[in-house]
């Protein structure tokens, strides 16, 4: 047994070197938003869905999560534009509408789109408070970006994080992962054994089943990465600091609710961070969605009258 232990700590320690992806791409253009997309600092087109409000006192840049795209917020996005603030949900690149779908494009690009994206918004949105607001690996990304650098925003929203990788995961699975990535990076994985629910709002977990842009076999080399961002969202937590709002369900059946409160009790001394006991892992689109929708609006307004 001790072994075993020492030979796949031996791999987990190795093996993440021999499964690279790429660097961010060069910044040739200035980010702007353009027929309904946003152009990033490469000239690559990530999709994009707008909700803007009449007389907007604030905007929000709408992060989705793994497999997803910006439908993720189709009851958000209506929601805060009707409570004054503007929405702009975009496709990460490799997912929905945005270029490379269904490919891994590596934490620095994504990082480096978030900034992009939070550019556009705010040129075309010039003395609008800012506020981003990311859903499980979009709030994993939100915080390891926060974690590089201060982002360009008024304040941070974190749904239901994506914090089970690094530490947070089996050795044995990850190990399991590393070794499987690298001989056969593209060979996909569906998940429905895993027999988890995201969500209790059934028609729209249907929907997302019938929709071709969400994608419902994951190559294993895009496991591995997001693993690896959730990994390192749960030790940014220890870091990050700021205008934070974070919010989970107990009944989230995707991420562990104990790393959830885990991540919580760290960001707890300079965050607010709101449990919904009927909320699942989709909490901006759950049954009882409205209450943590009309949370961050009031989250928004209280921060903007401060």
């Amino acid at each position: 047994m001790i072994a075993r232990l020492v030979l796949v700590t031996l791999f987990a320690a190795i093996l993440p070197a021999c499964v690279s992806f790429p660097d961010a791409p060069p910044k040739n253009f200035a980010p702007h938003i353009e027929d309904g997309f946003v152009v990033s600092v490469d000239g690559a087109r990530l999709g994009l869905d707008q909700w803007p409000a009449k007389n907007a006192k604030a905007a929000i840049v709408a992060v989705h999560g793994m497999n997803d795209y910006s439908a993720a917020f189709t009851y958000a996005g209506p929601y805060w534009s009707a409570h004054g603030i503007s929405v702009f949900a975009y496709d990460q690149r490799g997912f929905g509408r945005s270029v490379d779908f269904g490919r891994w494009p590596g934490g620095d690009a994504l990082r480096q789109d978030l900034r992009a994206v939070i550019a556009a918004v705010r040129a075309q949105n010039p003395g609008l408070p800012v506020y981003v607001a990311g859903h499980s690996m979009g709030s994993s990304l939100i915080m390891t970006a926060m974690r590089e650098a201060p982002l360009d925003v008024d304040g941070v929203i974190l749904g239901a994080p994506g914090v089970w990788g690094g530490a947070g995961m089996s050795i044995f699975y990850r190990a399991a992962l590393n070794i499987a990535a690298t001989f056969a990076p593209g060979k996909t994985l569906t998940g429905e054994r895993a027999g988890r629910q995201a969500s209790d709002n059934i028609e729209f977990l249907r929907r997302m089943y019938e929709d071709p842009l969400v994608i419902k076999a994951t190559r294993l080399d895009a496991i591995l990465g997001v693993e690896r961002l959730m990994g390192e969202a749960y030790a940014a937590s220890d870091d990050i600091r700021g205008d934070i709002l974070m919010l989970y369900g107990e009944k989230d059946d995707i991420i562990p609710v104990g790393l959830l409160e885990k991540t919580a009790g760290r960001l707890r001394d300079t965050s607010d961070i709101l449990v919904f006991k009927d909320g699942w892992h989709m909490i901006f689109a759950d049954l009882e969605r409205e209450i943590p929708l009309q949370a961050v609006a009031d989250w928004i307004a209280a921060d903007l009258a401060e």
